[in-house]
């Protein structure tokens, strides 16, 4: 089942693809059910060559969920991410689509899931997204101090609201992720030893989507470069849609926000 309202059958096809293979991933479903935690992941995209590659990292063996799996930079939302300052907001559209579907629904809210998956992207991966400011950053307490240390200051102008997907239930772990997409050319620092052996992430690598793809990635995660895909063949449009994933009657669904 899929939302495919004004969908062409070729997109139509590609959406109940999409959902008869994340339906195939489903494993136990025997655990106590939780409530899935909000939580956002950030998907870098270097274009400057004829190809673009999307940024993946590999999470350590040791790692209780998804041990060895490539994902993209990623975590919970925390109270401090809504109060953190930014250069410029989020687009419109995107704030509309974020709050769609959502309890106590607010641009602030809003706001957060992107500025959780800048704050999870560096933290796993040295990379700061922003702009530097002259300006003295005011920053909540926490990790937030980093980017005001180094004079830096978020820029939602450059993310992008790509899909959005709610683990089933009954998993021993469940989220309602978020995920985002941004250029490299949005990364205003880079620092080292954020990754390695004794790392969330043991190494970061740069590929193709569609070799990429081929790694040992959940489910959700190729799913998501393939609506990245779509969102990039339309130049990156405000007004392409974004989809919600998520299961109903034990089988996954497409919702478009």
């Amino acid at each position: 089942m899929s939302d495919t309202s004004g969908d062409t059958p070729i997109a139509s096809g590609i959406a109940a693809d999409r959902v008869e293979r994340l339906t195939k991933t489903i494993r136990d479903q025997s655990f106590p059910n939780l409530k899935p935690r909000d939580s956002a992941t950030l998907i870098l995209i270097d274009r400057s060559e004829s190809v673009p590659k999307v940024l993946l990292g590999r999470r350590h063996e040791r790692h209780r969920f998804m041990p060895g799996k490539f994902v993209f930079p990623g975590g919970r939302i925390e109270p401090s991410d809504r109060q953190m300052a930014t250069l410029s907001a989020l687009h419109d559209r995107h704030v509309a689509r974020l709050m769609t579907k959502v309890r106590h629904a607010s641009a602030t809210k809003a706001a957060g899931f992107a500025l959780a998956a800048i704050r999870e992207t560096y933290e796993e991966t040295g990379l700061m997204l922003g702009a530097p400011s002259a300006a003295p950053i005011a920053t909540p307490p926490g990790p937030w101090e980093a980017f005001a240390k180094a004079g830096i200051v978020p820029d939602l102008s450059a993310i992008h609201f790509i899909a959005r997907a709610i683990t089933p239930p009954k998993r021993p772990r469940r989220f309602d992720s978020r995920f985002f997409a941004a250029d490299i050319a949005a990364i205003a620092q880079r620092a080292d030893g954020f990754v390695g052996p004794d790392k969330e992430l043991v190494e970061l690598v740069w590929l193709p989507i569609t070799e990429a793809r081929r790694l040992d990635m959940p489910g959700i995660t190729a799913i998501a470069l393939e609506e990245l895909q779509d969102r990039m063949a339309s130049g990156m449009s405000y007004d392409h849609p974004a989809p919600l994933y998520r299961m109903l009657n034990k089988r996954f669904v497409r919702e478009v926000l």
